[in-house]
This record gives C-alpha cells, sequence and structure tokens, in this order.
C-alpha cells in the first residue's frame, strides 16, 4: 500500500518534475515473490543481480528511463547559505570546484 506524499510538499513536487515518482505504485499489489526471488541473487559486494542469463546492475540511466526523471538539471537540494562555496563543495565533495555558480554546480561533473 503506497502512502500519498504530503500536501505541503505536495507543489514542491510538482514544481521540480517529482510528482508522477512520488505516485508510482498506486494502486498496485506488491509481488513479495518476485521481491524474494530479487533479495536472494543480489550480491551487496559487487551490487549486482546474479541470473541466470549473468549479472545485472541497475544504472542512473536505467532510473531515468523507468522514472522519466531529468538528470541533466540542478541537483536538489537543501537550502544552504554560504560566502565560500568552494570549503562548501570541499566538505561535502572533497574537491573544490572552479565552476561554481551562486551555490550550483553542473550534474555532468558529478
Amino acid at each position: 500500500m503506497s502512502v500519498s506524499p504530503s500536501p505541503l510538499i505536495e507543489n514542491y513536487l510538482k514544481v521540480v518534475g517529482f510528482w508522477h515518482v512520488a505516485t508510482i505504485g498506486r494502486g498496485f499489489k506488491l509481488d513479495s515473490k518476485l521481491i524474494s526471488a530479487l533479495i536472494e541473487r543480489w550480491t551487496p559486494e559487487t551490487h549486482t543481480f546474479h541470473l541466470p542469463c549473468g549479472e545485472c546492475t541497475i544504472t542512473l540511466e536505467d532510473v531515468q528511463l523507468q522514472l522519466g526523471l531529468l538528470v541533466d538539471r540542478s541537483a536538489l537540494t537543501g537550502s544552504v547559505q554560504s560566502i565560500d562555496w568552494g570549503a562548501v563543495y570541499y566538505d561535502l565533495l572533497g574537491a573544490i570546484l572552479n565552476n561554481i555558480y551562486r551555490g550550483r554546480i553542473e550534474m555532468g561533473w558529478l
């Protein structure tokens, strides 16, 4: 059973193009046998499923295609106020970037 997102964030989800993802699964029953079979075939060390046809993993492209998400725009994050964005990025990403745009970076860099 899927729970609806809070009405407090509904408009935000719609604005950023994430509303359809938040509503996926409504009215569908989970197949517990399928989920159990996938869990049994999951290998956490390699992050892959071991299937009769070979190894299989889930990529960002798979997620993009299946859920219709945009992966080439600005990331949605919490609000951060800073004078020194280089320090913030170094703390979070371990690198100081030269292409910082008022607290935004290009997704291609990640």
